[in-house]
């Protein structure tokens, strides 16, 4: 298994849709093996293979939750059904997420608190569960990188103009940026 860089704000394969797997094939199955050891040694609880530059509709997650779901697994193609996303402020204390491609930076950002999952693991078989509070999350957060969309992009007015100013001071938003878990300092302190 190989442990990837991960792709920061402003690579292209971060801002446009994934393309479906069509092929569950061993391939497959070491990419999914990657990105498990990716996203353990990034000490993150998901990754989406656009995060490690491969631009296909796929997400591994490592959360423990209260849904009966297994802490760690995989979506290919998955789908998401969410429940209504309340029309309130984000919490700035309870509802803040981080990714691992704005590495080092938190927001607040509302998110649907059910979601009903479906799509198949790495050998083709299907997948269907339903998530709620922050598991719903992480399956949204996840979902949204398939999509070409990263958490920043949803942020309301004030902490999107925060997210542009932190993008600005860093340098983010151009091609070719990465950082190594395991390797470079973890943006996050773990």
């Amino acid at each position: 298994m190989t442990i990837h860089p991960i792709t920061i704000l402003g690579e292209p394969v971060l801002h446009r849709r994934a393309a479906e797997v069509q092929a569950f094939d061993d391939d497959l199955r070491l990419l999914i093996a990657d990105m498990h050891e990716t996203v353990d040694a990034a000490n993150g609880v998901g990754l989406a293979a656009p995060q490690i530059g491969v631009g296909l509709r796929i997400y591994v997650y490592n959360f423990a939750n209260d849904d009966g779901v297994p802490d760690r697994g995989v979506l290919v193609n998955p789908t998401l059904l969410l429940s209504k996303v309340p029309g309130t402020d984000p919490d700035p204390e309870e509802e803040v997420e981080g990714c691992l491609s704005v590495p080092g930076d938190h927001f607040p950002l509302k998110r649907a608190e059910f979601a009903r999952v479906s799509g198949f693991d790495g050998f083709g078989q299907p997948v269907q569960f339903e998530a709620t509070g922050w598991f719903a999350r992480v399956m949204q957060h996840e979902y949204d990188h398939l999509d070409g969309k990263l958490y920043v992009d949803r942020l309301i007015d004030r902490w999107a103009r925060k997210a542009k100013r932190s993008r600005k001071e860093h340098g983010w938003g151009v091609p070719g940026l990465t950082w190594l878990p395991g390797t470079d300092p973890d943006p996050f302190g773990h």
